[in-house]
């Protein structure tokens, strides 16, 4: 099968005990993501997000770690488990 590529911005809200991911956001191109996570960052809620890839097979649902591609705000430092 043939790989395909995600972008994903992902904004975070302040919780009791920390940082918690919001709802993701799937854009079509890395300008995009970074356009959207930008935005989402500053929303109301909304401490920080960032704007990610991951690359696989959607068929087998076999895909690589995720790559930052930018931080906006307050993210965890550890972002790998997305």
């Amino acid at each position: 099968m043939a790989e395909v590529t995600y972008y994903v911005a992902l904004p975070f809200i302040a919780a009791d005990d920390g940082i918690a991911a919001g709802e993701p956001t799937e854009t079509f191109n890395p300008v995009a993501v970074v356009m959207r996570a930008e935005a989402l960052s500053r929303k109301k809620g909304h401490v920080g997000a960032v704007a990610f890839s991951r690359t696989g097979d959607a068929a087998t649902g076999d895909f690589s770690d995720a790559k930052v591609i930018r931080k906006f705000g307050h993210v965890p430092d550890d972002v790998s488990a997305l």
